[in-house]
């Protein structure tokens, strides 16, 4: 991708490719405001993102010295869509601790492709194997977007497709543009909304803390998710380090308080 990205000629770009983008764009724009939760911003971007063919999205914060994306104090944890199964393995080989898009981001302010990343030189063979095995996930080619504030603090947002290709330079654009809008309003939610005392579940993880607190276990989870075990517990442990708590069951009942799920 080239440092000069915003300053591709819009004469480049098809008339109605150009309106459309900026059409989706308005819309997103639009539709966030009045928005009061992350969770549900999160939701406009995803759908924003897959208008753009990216079905894939996952931001995180970390603190300036912090090598990989686990959720930092005050800011909302990680929101992310990808794959369950690709979730489980990211966590399971530690690869947050060597994702090259991580390393990348430190040092640009604009976004990039992954295959670049994958084609650098510098790039060693463990930091490929976390784009190869994402690949075989089903995340095959994607953008990265560093976010960084004045403060030092530092957020990343990745986008992902299903298929091979390269990401043209008027959809990074877009992309771009739309996970700024979304780092600056979720940084409104952390200064005005308390996040830190109310952890963001994602879905999947409120569904499991839900059955969780009725008392299933994690095989009956599982047959009525339709997930594995493992999956099960990968989730009900993830709520648990969000919720700062050493057992499922004290979960449950601070994300009954917090209101996060309701029997």
């Amino acid at each position: 991708m080239s440092d000069q990205l915003f300053l591709v000629p819009a004469m480049n770009f098809p008339e109605a490719a150009r309106e459309a983008f900026a059409v989706e764009f308005g819309r997103f724009l639009d539709q966030t405001d009045g928005i009061g939760k992350p969770e549900e911003l999160f939701d406009l971007l995803s759908a924003f993102a897959l208008n753009l063919d990216c079905p894939w999205i996952a931001y995180g914060s970390l603190a300036p010295d912090q090598k990989g994306l686990k959720p930092v104090r005050g800011d909302p944890a990680i929101m992310l869509n990808y794959p369950d199964e690709w979730q489980e393995r990211y966590s399971e080989m530690g690869y947050d601790r060597i994702d090259p898009t991580i390393k990348r981001s430190r040092r640009r302010a604009e976004a990039f492709r992954w295959s670049e990343v994958y084609n650098d030189e510098s790039t060693t063979e463990d930091e490929r194997r976390v784009f190869d095995e994402a690949a075989t996930f089903g995340l095959r080619s994607g953008i990265s977007v560093p976010l960084h504030g004045p403060d030092g603090s530092f957020a990343i947002m990745n986008f992902a497709q299903p298929w091979d290709g390269e990401f043209q330079n008027r959809t990074i654009t877009y992309l771009q543009l739309a996970a700024l809008h979304f780092h600056l309003r979720v940084a409104e939610f952390a200064n005005s909304s308390g996040i830190e005392e109310t952890p963001n579940l994602s879905p999947r993880e409120k569904e499991c803390i839900l059955w969780a607190a009725k008392g299933k276990s994690s095989w009956e989870i599982g047959k009525i998710a339709g997930i594995s075990v493992n999956t099960v517990n990968f989730h009900i442990k993830n709520v648990m380090r969000k919720m700062d708590t050493a057992s499922r069951t004290t979960a449950a009942v601070k994300a009954l308080k917090c209101g996060i799920i309701d029997l």
